[in-house]
């Protein structure tokens, strides 16, 4: 069956990471799917998600809204500008953390995972 999730009825529920707000809108509890989970993510504005990774998940995030850096690597040594109309794939396990460039408005993201497990692993920042 068909459903439609309106943005009143994502739930902000799901595994959150200090610096932004995730949202699912597809999800097993919101629509019965198996194998895809699909939400939304904001960063305030100049705002910086912690370092994290989603396990086993791979996962696609699409630039909705707003300029973000994001950083990746065993020392978040790697570094790309995004902005809206891009894609970003990140693989599994990959620690990585967005940043929202702009000062004065919200960043939002399209995400994308190919799993119903909510795994969200926030990890110390092995800058220091």
């Amino acid at each position: 069956m068909v459903k439609v999730i309106r943005p009143s009825e994502r739930d902000s529920g799901t595994a959150q990471t200090p610096g932004m707000v995730r949202q699912a809108a597809i999800s097993a509890g919101l629509t019965g799917s198996e194998g895809l989970w699909m939400g939304t993510a904001v960063n305030s504005p100049g705002a910086c998600s912690a370092a994290h990774h989603h396990g086993s998940n791979e996962s696609g995030i699409y630039i909705l809204r707003g300029r973000v850096r994001f950083r990746w690597g065993e020392n978040l040594e790697h570094v790309i500008d995004t902005e809206p109309g891009d894609f970003v794939f990140v693989p599994p396990y990959e620690v990585h953390m967005e940043e929202n460039l702009d000062a004065d408005g919200e960043a939002e993201l399209l995400l994308a995972r190919n799993s119903q497990e909510a795994i969200v692993v926030n990890v110390p920042d092995p800058r220091g």
